[in-house]
């Protein structure tokens, strides 16, 4: 086994998978095959990946979530309610289906 694990990523009616290594950082897996897990104004100013600003969210389907542990208040809050999980919180461990969201302003989501 060559040690990457499949990460599935659906936006906009589309899907991909891409390779991460075990244990890389979701939103560096992410970002290094080129989805951008931010908005406009988040994708220049956001914390870099250190869980402060909230900006690099996505939803992690399937499964109870009990697949991927939370990591930091945030994460845990998101977990138990239903909100976006932040990508740079979450290390890649098992084969996963990633749902990026539409981003109007610092993260900010738009009204259904």
């Amino acid at each position: 086994m060559d040690g990457t694990i499949p990460v599935t990523v659906r936006e906009d009616g589309e899907e991909t998978t891409v390779e991460a290594e075990r244990g890389a950082v979701l939103r560096d897996v992410l970002r290094s095959n080129g989805v951008d897990v931010y908005g406009s104004v988040s994708r220049v100013t956001n914390c870099g990946g250190r869980g402060l600003c909230g900006t690099c969210g996505v939803r992690i389907e399937g499964g109870d979530g009990t697949a991927v542990p939370a990591a930091g208040l945030h994460d845990a809050a998101a977990k138990r309610w239903g909100y976006l999980r932040l990508s740079c919180r979450i290390r890649v461990t098992e084969p996963m289906t990633v749902e990026l969201v539409e981003k109007v302003l610092w993260g900010q989501l738009l009204p259904d």
